[in-house]
């Protein structure tokens, strides 16, 4: 009997193995027309067979083939960049505001909701997401941890050339988030959640020249995951990252928007728009070296210069798309956004495979 649990156990196995390597990634996925929100982020299932878009206000759930299983919606907030992790579960940052960006969220939503600034992860259950609109607060489909960290440094009060402005490090919430090792270890197998800061791309402020990038574990995060309640935001959430570190990549407009880990290379990859610094390069995609340990260094903040962790680039690239959907898929491939808003005001995107070259010319080729 049991050496007959260990064969059928085995078959099982097999089956499964050979089901998820060979599901086909087509060459594109269009995500359809969504509304008035662009696209923030996007990222494929692979074992399952699905792909993920957030659509700022709603995430919407597809097969490879572009025909909608479900979506959640609902949100008056900024649901940005996403990641998936071993288990099925997609993360994705979340932001309430009442900056610039939250107000036109909200103008184009039609709510005048005034709310406290809070960011989160938002932590849904995949499975779960079987029909069209299903409601963010009233279904159990989401969990949300809050990030005190960015909360913090997005409230502070600092000077810069003895004037006093707001966020420390132009701190304007969080946007792109990936699933990496440590960066600088051998150990490939035990995973953390990086949280990049988008940074105002104010161009007479000189402390908002680094991306800001903060590391979690999320193992425990069970204890802090609530559900979520927009009228009243909850502030159950880690004390502080596990590490927060710099990486200068010079100005940028809203900082990292899509933050990607890629494997076959063992780098981060960083998507943003670029910024207007004329001492800048000003790229749109940059490359963080996941190989090499984080160092010490020192950035301008409050009119002086703080010891900080600092992480090194590989380089910089002009790509024009990227901050709007960057999802590594192994082997060198990535599945990348084109957004578009169509003449009747719709906001889609399309996912395009393409190959990663990162030579003098390309960042990115179309694969063939």
């Amino acid at each position: 009997m049991k050496k007959l649990f260990l064969a059928i156990t085995l078959l099982f196995t097999l089956v499964f193995a050979v089901s998820a390597q060979t599901i086909q990634l087509p060459d594109s996925i269009y995500s359809g027309k969504q509304g008035a929100l662009h696209v923030q982020g996007v990222v494929v299932d692979q074992n399952n067979g699905h792909v993920y878009f957030s659509f700022t206000d709603k995430l919407v759930k597809m097969d490879l083939k572009g025909n909608l299983i479900g979506s959640v919606t609902g949100f008056v907030g900024h649901l940005g960049d996403l990641d998936i992790t071993e288990d099925g579960k997609i993360y994705g940052s979340l932001e309430y505001k009442n900056d610039a960006i939250g107000k036109g969220v909200k103008k184009q939503l039609g709510v005048e909701t005034v709310n406290e600034d809070g960011f989160y992860i938002a932590i849904f259950e995949c499975s779960r997401i079987t029909r069209p609109n299903m409601d963010a607060e009233k279904e159990a489909l989401l969990r949300t941890v809050y990030i005190k960290e960015a909360v913090i440094d997005y409230n502070a009060k600092v000077k810069v050339n003895n004037r006093q402005v707001s966020h420390r490090f132009a701190c304007s919430g969080i946007d792109g988030i990936a699933f990496a090792p440590a960066i600088g270890s051998s150990n490939k197998q035990k995973k953390y959640l990086y949280v990049a800061y988008g940074v105002y791309g104010d161009t007479t402020r000189n402390d908002n020249d680094h991306q800001v990038i903060l590391k979690y574990d999320i193992s425990n995060w069970a204890k802090y995951e609530r559900g979520l309640s927009q009228s009243r935001l909850h502030h159950s959430g880690p004390e502080q990252p596990l590490a927060k570190y710099f990486v200068k990549t010079g100005n940028t407009r809203y900082g990292i928007q899509n933050l990607a880990y890629d494997p076959t290379t063992g780098n981060l990859f960083a998507a943003v728009y670029k910024g207007s610094k004329s001492q800048f390069p000003n790229y749109d995609l940059f490359v963080i070296d996941g190989h090499q340990k984080p160092g010490n260094g020192y950035v301008l903040s409050d009119d002086q210069q703080v010891k900080v962790s600092t992480l090194a680039l590989l380089g910089g690239w002009s790509f024009k798309w990227g901050a709007t959907g960057l999802c590594p898929l192994g082997d060198g491939l990535f599945y990348i956004s084109h957004n578009e808003k169509t003449k009747d005001g719709q906001q889609q995107s399309t996912i395009y495979k393409y190959k990663w070259v990162g030579d003098d010319k390309n960042a990115f080729v179309i694969a063939k």
